[in-house]
């Protein structure tokens, strides 16, 4: 089983089009391309923890949870309504989470901290929500697929 990250997906969003210049010419190619590549990368049997921003809908979300590979958390972003986190198809849900992944601890949220548990100790940040657009800081990653090739990434992708 392999772990992965992704955030900020806004499958079904328009918005995301022009805001955050996707390079796809409408919505149905950009959620095409988002669950190809997902599914590309994540097995069945693999995780995904996905840091907030599923969809424009909450209704849609089931359906494509269906067709993405893999056990899937949730830690709500600030698009994410109830009826998300509610949805079928997540293994959990919550705002904020640590774990650890090859002996890292890691501190998951959809927004980015200036300052994290476990910061001074090897511990890395891993958020979304400024798809790319803040300033990296030492032991910190944006997970959202904007700067991640619009796929889900590994921790060893992400630190090298």
């Amino acid at each position: 089983m392999t772990v992965f990250f992704t955030a900020d997906t806004h499958f079904g969003d328009h918005r995301t089009l022009n805001i955050h210049r996707r390079p796809f010419k409408s919505v149905a190619d950009m959620d095409a391309a988002l669950i190809a590549n997902w599914n590309a990368v994540v097995g069945h049997d693999d995780e995904v923890w996905h840091l907030g921003d599923v969809a424009r809908r909450a209704a849609d979300v089931p359906t494509l949870l269906s067709r993405l590979n893999g056990r899937k958390h949730l830690l709500r972003g600030n698009n994410d309504p109830d009826e998300t986190l509610a949805a079928p198809g997540w293994a959990s849900v919550g705002d904020y989470a640590e774990i650890a992944v090859d002996e890292r601890r890691l501190v998951l949220c959809h927004y980015a901290f200036r300052a994290w548990n476990g910061q001074h100790r090897g511990a890395l940040n891993l958020h979304g929500h400024s798809h790319g657009r803040l300033k990296p800081m030492p032991r910190q990653f944006d997970v959202g697929v904007d700067p991640r090739a619009f796929a889900p990434v590994t921790l060893s992708q992400l630190i090298g």
